[in-house]
């Protein structure tokens, strides 16, 4: 049985394996769709400097794409930032990077912005950015490159070089926020909207 009362299948305009969990362990069936579009190419158009209007952009600018692309469906568009005070960091390219991001992380508190969006018929229908606080422990460089070599190729695949459902829970002294804005999929108020609409069994 599936909770999904929408007439077409809906899309998760993503190929984040942490938002497909999810949606999967919260019952829902959906296909992917990830956006073509150029999100720094995007960011820079459109001179946005705050780090929750940018991923409110580039997650309702990942729908739209798709949306137009999918008439019937209902698309699902996510982007999330990490901020420490004013600088906006994005996915480290290597392990280098990933370090440098990680030694001006530690100590201090940064703060993660989860957008989502949901368009349909090219139409965008809904809108919502939820924001988490996490602490990062002091960490000798040692430590770093320690956590590093344990986490492998996974450092690049997520801004801040960490994925808080692995190992990068080690890094940490204190989270405020919720476990899916975290993960970059704010299910709550995206669950409320589509139950307005009467796209859920429950």
């Amino acid at each position: 049985m599936t909770l999904w009362r929408g007439q077409h299948s809906l899309i998760l305009a993503s190929q984040s394996r942490a938002r497909k969990l999810l949606l999967e362990n919260a019952g829902l069936e959906f296909e992917t769709a990830p956006a073509d579009i150029d999100e720094r190419a995007v960011q820079q158009d459109s001179g946005l400097t705050e780090p929750g209007e940018i991923a409110a952009l580039l997650a309702r600018e990942k729908a739209l794409f798709v949306s137009l692309r999918r008439r019937g469906h209902y698309i699902i568009g996510a982007d999330q930032t990490l901020a420490l005070g004013s600088e906006l960091f994005t996915k480290p390219t290597d392990k280098s990077q990933a370090f440098a991001q990680l030694k001006a992380l530690a100590g201090h508190s940064h703060q993660l912005r989860s957008a989502v969006a949901v368009a349909h018929d090219g139409k965008l229908m809904f809108s919502h950015v939820a924001i988490a606080e996490l602490t990062m422990r002091a960490m000798s460089e040692a430590e770093i490159a320690a956590y590093l070599d344990a986490a492998g190729e996974a450092v690049t695949s997520s801004v801040g070089a960490y994925q808080l459902e692995g190992l990068g829970v080690h890094l940490f002294e204190r989270i405020d926020g919720d476990h899916f804005t975290i993960l970059g999929l704010p299910l709550l108020p995206l669950f409320g909207f589509l139950r307005s609409q009467s796209l859920l069994a429950i």
